[in-house]
């Protein structure tokens, strides 16, 4: 039987995660910002579309976990920048598509190297293998059940 509240364990185990991640982020806004101009969700973005391909909108947003008006407000914001193009009806948002633009593609490759070499260095050269295996095994088991079972 559980307990309502988390264990100190737990919440500390808790708590040192969501402290992980918000630093971690807030540390990748801020080198794409200097290195390159870029916000960490106009990168998301960049990626997906580089990896998939043009888009549907709403597909886009599913599989950057985001919420439809984010995902709308984000593609606003980088089409006005040059970095995405939108084709189709303006009345439709999930039937328009999404790509990627020349722009989109050269701001990817500047920002990619320093980007990869930031979650390299404060996240995977702390780490031996059998630990970059263990955490990879936990996100996987965690995204799965939340697959199972959304809330």
């Amino acid at each position: 039987m559980y307990s309502m509240w988390l264990s100190a364990e737990e919440q500390g185990v808790w708590r040192g995660y969501l402290a992980m991640v918000a630093e971690l982020q807030a540390a990748m806004n801020r080198q794409l910002q200097r290195d390159c101009g870029l916000s960490l969700a106009d990168y998301e973005v960049l990626v997906a579309l580089s990896e998939r391909g043009e888009q549907r909108m709403f597909e886009l947003g599913e599989a950057l976990s985001w919420e439809q008006s984010r995902c709308s407000h984000q593609l606003r914001r980088m089409r006005e920048r040059g970095l995405v193009s939108r084709q189709g009806a303006a009345d439709d948002r999930r039937g328009a598509t999404v790509a990627l633009t020349d722009a989109g593609r050269a701001a990817l490759r500047t920002a990619a190297p320093g980007h990869a070499a930031l979650v390299r260095a404060v996240l995977f050269d702390g780490m031996s293998a059998a630990q970059r295996k263990a955490f990879g095994d936990v996100i996987d088991r965690v995204r799965g059940r939340l697959r199972e079972s959304p809330v």
